[in-house]
């Protein structure tokens, strides 16, 4: 299960980025998950939660946006997403594709509560 060290990097990350003394103002992790990126997210979604109960980090949850496997045809010059597990082109049936997306795990953003908010 890499999914346990994939979110213990991004817990990591949010450590650098958000102090210990504003950790309990980390609301959300916003990371895309590509669909070729060997990641489960709903085992990298718990896994985080697990990392992150009982610290100050606690109220922090990870919002996962799903990208799509984009693939281009070398054959007809076709762009789309992969909707199969068949590597080939649905315009002309090609096998020579390759993948021009969908295979990152990239963090976006940490939201943050705002003191404002915090104090009404």
């Amino acid at each position: 299960m890499h999914e346990l060290s994939v979110a213990a990097n991004i817990l990591e990350t949010v450590q650098q980025h958000v102090p210990l003394d504003r950790a309990s103002a980390a609301r959300a992790v916003r990371v895309q998950v590509g669909d070729l990126a060997g990641i489960i997210a709903d085992s990298l979604d718990f896994c985080f939660g697990a990392l992150v109960a009982g610290t100050p980090y606690d109220g922090c949850h990870l919002a996962i946006e799903r990208v799509p496997a984009r693939c281009d045809c070398a054959d007809c010059g076709r762009i789309f997403n992969l909707t199969s597990p068949m590597f080939a082109c649905p315009g002309c049936g090609s096998s020579a594709i390759a993948t021009s997306g969908g295979t990152d795990l990239r963090i976006v953003d940490i939201e943050l509560e705002d003191e404002i908010e915090a104090r009404t």
